[in-house]
């Protein structure tokens, strides 16, 4: 008897739990037997829990008076279920207008001290997630740990096609813990190697590096943050590279330039 093939949208549906329990056996028997889709939809779960967790305090938000009252004011919501759902749906359009000012911003930084802003690229909002998905692991926060660095960059290297170096960032404060491999975006698949740091007093900063889908001299970088995690990234030929942290701003950029410094001696 053929196993039935999982959907995409199948995949999806068994993270969010929208399966039967008949169809979630499916997909497990699926995923044991395809360990690439059990990585990546490992890290999507992984995508997920992070979300929610910083999140779900907002959604959870009482409805504003403001946007009640201003709703009531409308003749043609004359019930109370009317009325509510106008209400979420004007809540979640301020939402996403506040969400769209007050969260991913950016700058370029030029040669001459001046900025141009740009589009946020898809791979440093990956690299936020994957950085607050991983940095707070106490037991697994790595696949392979510092004390293994040689073959790390060898594995990461070949994973990815191209010759990756470490950078060592301990003049800087922050000691290398180790790394991993990621699934890259799911429109591409591409492997994404991940490598992981911390200083004493415990605060991590992760560094994201993809191959480019074509070389790019544009080395400029630039600089996004998402709450409390800022991100300074760059593209250097064959490579894209994200560096992200909790610290500040200016601190961030100088560990992102001691890193880029040892990539270019």
């Amino acid at each position: 008897m053929n196993k039935p093939v999982m959907t995409e949208a199948d995949l999806h549906a068994w993270i969010d739990g929208q399966l039967p329990a008949a169809a979630q056996a499916d997909v497990a028997a699926w995923l044991r037997d395809h360990p690439q889709d059990a990585v990546r939809i490992e890290h999507y779960r992984r995508q997920l829990a992070a979300l929610h967790g910083a999140y779900d305090d907002v959604l959870e938000e009482a409805i504003p008076e403001k946007l009640l009252a201003a709703v009531r004011r409308t003749p043609r919501f004359n019930s109370l279920r009317s009325l509510r759902i106008a209400a979420v749906v004007a809540w979640f359009a301020v939402g996403s207008v506040v969400g769209g000012m007050g969260g991913w911003y950016l700058h370029a930084y030029r040669g001459d001290g001046g900025r141009t802003l740009a589009v946020t690229p898809e791979f440093a909002r990956q690299a936020v997630v994957a950085h607050v998905v991983y940095s707070p692991e106490v037991r697994h926060p790595v696949e392979v740990g510092a004390d293994q660095e040689a073959h790390l960059a060898a594995w990461l290297s070949k994973r990815l096609g191209t010759q990756l170096r470490v950078p060592h960032l301990g003049e800087q404060g922050f000691a290398l813990v180790g790394g991993r491999l990621l699934p890259g975006q799911p429109d591409d698949r591409s492997p994404v190697a991940h490598f992981m740091y911390q200083d004493s007093k415990g605060q991590r900063l992760t560094l994201y590096v993809r191959v480019n889908a074509e070389p790019s001299r544009d080395s400029a970088f630039r600089f996004a943050q998402e709450k409390n995690v800022g991100v300074f990234y760059w593209l250097d030929q064959k490579l894209g590279y994200a560096l992200s942290g909790e610290i500040e701003k200016a601190e961030l950029l100088r560990v992102a330039t001691a890193v880029y410094k040892q990539l270019n001696p």
